[in-house]
């Protein structure tokens, strides 16, 4: 049984306790998914997520708008992600893909959400490049105004929700100044022609991920969301909102790794007592439990900020990100040793962690960035 006794900090109100306890029984009762088809797998999930409610806190309601629930969504990502990685996986795309509509497009709201919260439609956030991932103001794709329209043309890749999305929030560059203040962001189905995948990428973890190819794609001008030249902007907006909850996921799979340690160590034997009698055992246990807590302090200090109001939690936020997703990776790597020969076992709810658990250190601000991110907010 997972410690639950975090959901008492004042980070929470009664309404999360009881959403966190339902999601978890949920969760007892539907995952894992099974993953041999990745692309099925994450449909499927999406299917399910929005048919029995959990997709709700992904984005705006637009018949009844409020602000989205930071809290709300990082209980989900941890929940989700202590259960199965591809659930997890399969609602941040929901939040991510479609936050640039919840935050600035208002005029797209009932086109899209309706459909996103409740699981009828795929979205996906078309951010990085092959030249700009970290850098994004380096992007070289382009939007160019065509009467009514906007022709874009450059490719993005590293899209997760590649190839099965129905929607891509995408960002180019309109040109109203250099760099950054010179980036739109538009909304662009995937049945556009012009729009094409242009590669399936495969990586550690399974998850459906592409590079995208967009030549003389034609939107019309309402596709853009805020006005031209607030890409950047936005882009970053909507990274201080969802870059919580990936510590928030980094956070489920240490904890599943560390619930995962302790039965092993209670269990196993080794010289004839238990595994956990081994004072080095319990000095790893401890570690990981302090580590956890740790980064449950950082996570949910983060989405309670935003929560009460802050317009901006980038410090937070990245602080949130960095720890909990480093410490994560220790953690589930102390697992996997204490776990010997089942540790690295394919197919090992262990050696999945492990798997899971890199990528989380890279994309939405790799860890290095964002040492440069807090030292940038610290000397402010």
């Amino acid at each position: 049984m997972p410690d639950r006794s975090f959901l008492s900090w004042p980070f929470f109100e009664d309404r999360h306790r009881e959403y966190a306890g339902r999601l978890d029984s949920w969760c007892a009762q539907n995952l894992p998914a099974d993953h041999h088809d990745v692309d099925a797998a994450c449909r499927e999930l999406v299917k399910k997520l929005g048919r029995d409610g959990w997709l709700k806190p992904t984005a705006i309601d637009p018949k009844n708008p409020a602000p989205l629930d930071v809290r709300t969504l990082c209980l989900t990502r941890e929940t989700l992600a202590r259960h199965d990685g591809l659930a997890d996986f399969a609602f941040a795309m929901q939040g991510l893909g479609t936050g640039a509509v919840s935050l600035f497009g208002e005029a797209h709201h009932r086109q899209w959400l309706e459909k996103t919260r409740a699981g009828e439609a795929l979205s996906a956030f078309a951010l990085s490049e092959p030249r700009s991932g970290s850098d994004v103001a380096n992007m070289d794709m382009t939007a160019t105004r065509d009467g009514d329209h906007y022709v874009l043309s450059g490719e993005k890749t590293w899209i997760s929700n590649g190839g099965i999305a129905d929607l891509y929030t995408v960002f180019a560059r309109t040109g109203e100044a250099p760099g950054a203040k010179g980036i739109s962001c538009f909304l662009v189905p995937a049945d556009t022609p012009g729009l094409t995948v242009a590669e399936r990428i495969e990586v550690v973890a399974p998850h459906p991920l592409a590079r995208l190819a967009f030549e003389n794609c034609r939107v019309p001008a309402s596709a853009m969301i805020g006005r031209p030249g607030d890409g950047f902007r936005i882009a970053m907006s909507v990274l201080d909102v969802f870059r919580s909850t990936v510590g928030a996921a980094a956070l489920g799979f240490a904890r599943r790794a560390l619930d995962e340690t302790i039965a092993r160590a209670s269990g196993r034997e080794l010289f004839g007592a238990p595994l956990f009698d081994l004072q080095m055992v319990q000095g790893h246990i401890a570690d990981m439990a302090l580590d956890v807590d740790a980064a449950a302090l950082l996570v949910y200090r983060a989405a309670w900020t935003k929560d009460m109001g802050a317009p901006r939690v980038t410090r937070e936020a990245a602080m949130a990100k960095l720890y909990a997703t480093d410490r994560a990776q220790e953690v589930i790597d102390k697992a996997v040793q204490l776990h010997g020969g089942d540790g690295v076992r394919k197919g090992h709810i262990v050696e999945s962690l492990y798997r899971e658990i890199r990528a989380l250190r890279i994309y939405e601000g790799a860890s290095d960035v964002q040492k440069v991110v807090i030292a940038r907010q610290v000397m402010q």
